[in-house]
C-alpha cells in the first residue's frame, strides 16, 4: 500500500474534534461508550439554543456528553446528544451513509466489558497480520472498530 503524504498548510484540519450521535436510548449508549469502550465523561452539559437554524432539529435545549481521552481533550471524543423538549433527529438523520467509529484499545478486555453490560452485538473478529481486530454495534446500531493498541 502506497501512501500519499501530503503537506501540512495552515488551512490544513489539525484533527477530527468530534462525532456527534444522537442515540434512541441514550442510558444504554452512555454506558456502552463510558462503562464498555472505557471513555471518560469530558463534559456533561443541557444547552440552551436556536438549534433548528445550525442542525435542523425541532428543539431548543439539549443534553451533550462529551467523551473522551482526559489526556488528550481536543481529538477523538463522542457527543451524545439528547433533546430535552422533545425534538426529533437533525435534518440529515435519513441519510443512508455508512459510518463507523474506530478507537485503539486492549481488544479483549472492552469485548469482555461490554459482554458484562449486555450490550454485546454483532461481535465479529478477524485476524490481521500480527493482530485481532474485531467490530460490533452500539446500541443505536454503529458499528464501532476495535484496534489493537499493539498496532498503534
Amino acid at each position: 500500500m502506497i501512501r500519499q503524504i501530503i503537506p501540512y498548510s495552515e488551512n490544513s484540519p489539525r484533527n477530527l474534534h468530534h462525532n456527534g450521535l444522537c442515540p434512541s436510548d441514550f442510558e444504554r449508549s452512555l454506558s456502552f461508550y463510558r462503562d464498555g469502550i472505557g471513555l471518560s465523561i469530558l463534559v456533561d452539559e443541557v444547552f440552551d439554543g436556536d438549534f433548528k437554524t445550525l442542525f435542523g432539529i425541532e428543539s431548543n435545549k439539549i443534553r451533550s456528553v462529551l467523551l473522551g481521552d482526559p489526556r488528550y481533550p481536543d481529538t477523538g471524543i463522542i457527543e451524545l446528544i439528547q433533546f430535552i423538549d422533545g425534538g426529533k433527529k437533525g435534518a440529515n438523520s435519513e441519510l443512508n451513509v455508512y459510518f463507523w467509529l474506530s478507537f485503539w484499545v486492549d481488544v479483549n478486555a472492552v469485548i469482555e466489558r461490554i459482554g458484562k453490560l449486555g450490550l454485546v452485538r454483532d461481535l465479529r473478529q478477524v485476524e490481521m497480520p500480527g493482530a485481532s481486530v474485531a467490530t460490533l454495534l452500539d446500541p443505536d446500531g454503529i458499528r464501532v472498530e476495535l484496534i489493537p493498541n499493539s498496532i498503534h
